[in-house]
């Protein structure tokens, strides 16, 4: 029997633009209540807004991934509401050759990738536990093989799929599913600007769409709890 999702809490970062606002609109399909998390709030409330016509309940917060002290206090918020599923889709982007790299680089993108994700888990997790919820991690492509000029984003994505591997041998015994998936060029508005520093032309047809990685997702959640989708690589048919 298939995992149902309708009117359960879903905590979904990255909410106001690309991968994570496709996510949080197909969990609105499923009929889930919806917690939207990200930086610019304008584009949450637009997010909010699409999600409503489906969604029993929608609520949006700004939180800053790299302030542990808004992690905390978005999670004091919640009060006793419990999710069901936590999804990770925020996280930023940096390129060029380790050489110019500013030691407050690792930093910034350590705690936006790997320690903010991390620390709202911690907070979550009992409620996780307590809903026998799932955990999807959004990674990227990087984080399996990565490419020049991107190390520092792929050390932290490597982080992230080690975060997540030994968080599922950690839960699993108590009922939580662990998904990462690894995503290939997807047309979000972050790719574009990769494409500009590349030098590249933008053709957002040729690439991965947001809501595909959102239905893969949908469909990993919705399994039977006798099977689980640990790591999953999605990337664009069209090779350019």
């Amino acid at each position: 029997m298939s995992v149902g999702l309708v009117e359960q809490l879903a905590v979904v970062t990255g909410a106001s633009s690309g991968i994570g606002r496709a996510l949080a609109l197909a969990l609105a399909r499923e009929g889930m209540a919806l917690c939207l998390l990200g930086r610019d709030l304008g584009r949450l409330e637009a997010t909010a807004k699409e999600a409503r016509v489906r969604s029993p309940a929608v609520t949006w917060a700004s939180v800053d991934l790299t302030q542990f002290a808004q992690i905390q206090s978005f999670v004091d918020a919640m009060g006793d509401k419990r999710p069901a599923v936590l999804v990770h889709s925020a996280g930023l982007y940096a390129s060029g050759p380790h050489k110019e790299r500013r030691p407050e680089e690792y930093a910034a993108l350590f705690a936006a990738n790997v320690s903010g994700p991390m620390y709202l888990t911690q907070l979550l997790l009992d409620g996780l536990v307590g809903t026998r919820g799932q955990i999807a991690f959004i990674n990227s492509t990087q984080g399996l093989t990565p490419s020049p000029r991107v190390g520092l984003f792929a050390a932290t994505q490597h982080a992230f799929k080690a975060m997540a591997d030994t968080l599922r041998d950690e839960v699993n015994p108590l009922g939580v599913r662990v998904l990462t998936v690894h995503v290939g060029r997807t047309a979000t508005a972050r790719q574009e600007r990769i494409f500009a520093q590349e030098g590249r032309n933008y053709a957002p047809d040729r690439l991965l769409q947001p809501e595909d990685v959102a239905t893969m997702v949908v469909a990993a959640l919705k399994l039977p709890r006798t099977a689980e989708v640990t790591n999953l690589t999605i990337r664009p048919m069209l090779k350019s």
